[in-house]
């Protein structure tokens, strides 16, 4: 237990540049206080003492306004920057070293049973505002772009941003047009400006068929 409260305070350290000092952190970063109140509720949890883990659950989120459910799994050294409004739900898995950002939610889609919320791998970052939904996996060393919402697996090593997120990077290298899993995705953004182009043309078309009609009419009116 206190080597992991020691990898928390660290990952403050290394990671936030506004904090100055190990004490600072523990005293004063609530997104610390929320990871180590969940890992005693989680223990609870772990005992079947499921309403007590449930009340220190709702006790740490008003006292940070973070919401982890105590069945959630996290590893160690989570940095939670700014956290005000994180959700965290039952089944979500954190891998180590990871960062997340106000208002990021790891949540279920309503659709399924089981195994409902997401799994990051190790070295994860979650950008401010950023919704990852379902039973699917954020793999090691990604980038969740913020504001983005991300509905399939995510491939090590990748950047992703977007409604729905999608591939931007891999590895550092630009990707051009590719969808988080490898086939194409349908973009509601894309598909409006698909439709726009084809009315746009469509118009065009007859805005020029009625200037012809109307210069043949007028040319036949007008006999030299």
């Amino acid at each position: 237990m206190f080597d992991r409260i020691r990898a928390d305070i660290q990952a403050a350290i290394e990671r936030d540049p506004a904090a100055k000092s190990r004490l600072e952190v523990f005293l004063l970063y609530p997104g610390l206080h929320a990871v180590l109140m969940h890992r005693v509720a989680h223990w609870l949890w772990g005992h079947r003492l499921r309403l007590m883990a449930r009340f220190g659950s709702e006790v740490n989120r008003l006292i940070t306004g973070i919401e982890i459910h105590p069945a959630a799994r996290i590893g160690r050294g989570l940095l939670i920057d700014h956290g005000m409004g994180m959700v965290i739900g039952e089944t979500s898995e954190i891998g180590d070293n990871c960062t997340l950002y106000q208002g990021v939610t790891l949540g279920g889609t309503g659709k399924e049973s089981g195994k409902r919320h997401p799994t990051l791998g190790n070295n994860v970052v979650v950008g401010v505002g950023a919704s990852i939904l379902g039973s699917i996996t954020v793999g090691d060393n990604a980038l969740v772009g913020a504001g983005s919402v991300v509905l399939k697996d995510v491939p090590p090593g990748s950047t992703v941003v977007g409604v729905p997120a999608r591939v931007v990077r891999e590895h550092g290298a630009r990707v051009a047009a590719a969808s988080i899993s490898g086939a194409t995705q349908d973009d509601p953004c894309e598909q409006c400006q698909e439709l726009f182009g084809k009315e746009i043309a469509r118009l065009e078309r007859r805005l020029a068929g009625l200037e012809e009609r109307l210069g043949a009419r007028t040319g036949a009116g007008n006999p030299e």
